[in-house]
C-alpha cells in the first residue's frame, strides 16, 4: 500500500499542475501524510531546473503551513485525530516521557524532524500539544524546511541528475549528523 502511494506521488510531478500538487503534498505530509515532499521535488527540478528555487520555496510555505495544520491537531485535537495518527506511527508510547522533555529542547526536535528522516509529522502534532510556544514552532520549522528543501534545489540545480542518488540515499544521514554536531557544540558550549 506504501509502495502504491509513494508510485502516485511520484507520478503527480509530471501532472501539468505539478506545483500545485507539490504544494498539497507538502502540507498534508507534515501532518499526516507519509511520504515526503522530496519524492516530487526532485524529478521536478530535474525537469525543470530554471524552476529550482520556485519548486524549493513552493514546497516551504506549503510544508511550514501544514506545520502548523499539525501544531493545531495537537493542540485542538490530539484526543481525537492526534493520538491515532501518533499511534499508528508506533509513537503512543513514548508519549508521556516525550512530552516532559519536550518543551526544554523543542528548538532541537523541530530542527532535527525539519531536516532529518525522522516524521516531522510527529514533532508538529507533539508541538501543538506540549503547548511549545507557536512563535518558536514556526521560526524554526522555516529554518529546518528551509534547508532541507532549498539544499534539496540547490544540489540538483548545480549537479543534476547524477546528484540524486546521494539525496535519495544519503542526504538524510548528512543532516542527522549534521544536526548532532550541531546540537553536541550547543551542549558543549553551553557546559563552559
Amino acid at each position: 500500500m506504501l509502495r502504491a502511494t509513494y508510485d502516485k506521488t511520484m507520478a503527480l510531478a509530471d501532472h501539468p499542475k505539478a506545483l500545485w500538487w507539490l504544494a498539497a503534498v507538502a502540507f498534508v505530509e507534515s501532518s499526516v501524510f507519509p511520504i515526503p515532499p522530496d519524492v516530487m521535488m526532485i524529478p521536478m527540478i530535474l525537469a525543470r531546473p530554471k524552476q529550482a528555487w520556485l519548486i524549493a520555496l513552493v514546497a516551504l510555505v506549503a510544508s511550514v503551513a501544514g506545520g502548523v495544520f499539525g501544531y493545531a491537531i495537537g493542540a485542538f485535537f490530539y484526543e481525537s485525530i492526534g493520538q491515532p495518527v501518533l499511534a499508528a506511527m508506533g509513537k503512543a508510547e513514548a508519549m508521556s516521557a516525550f512530552n516532559t522533555r519536550f518543551n526544554d529542547f523543542g528548538f532541537w526536535a523541530v530542527l532535527g524532524a525539519g531536516v532529518t528522516p525522522f516524521p516531522y509529522k510527529v514533532i508538529t502534532i507533539m508541538s501543538g500539544w506540549t503547548g511549545m510556544p507557536l512563535g518558536t514552532f514556526i521560526a524554526t520549522s522555516i529554518l529546518a524546511r528551509a534547508l532541507r528543501f532549498f539544499l534539496v534545489a540547490a544540489l540538483l540545480w548545480k549537479f543534476g541528475r547524477p546528484i540524486r542518488t546521494f539525496i535519495e540515499q544519503r542526504l538524510g544521514l548528512v543532516f542527522t549528523v549534521f544536526v548532532v554536531l550541531l546540537f553536541g557544540g550547543f551542549l558543549v558550549l553551553k557546559a563552559f
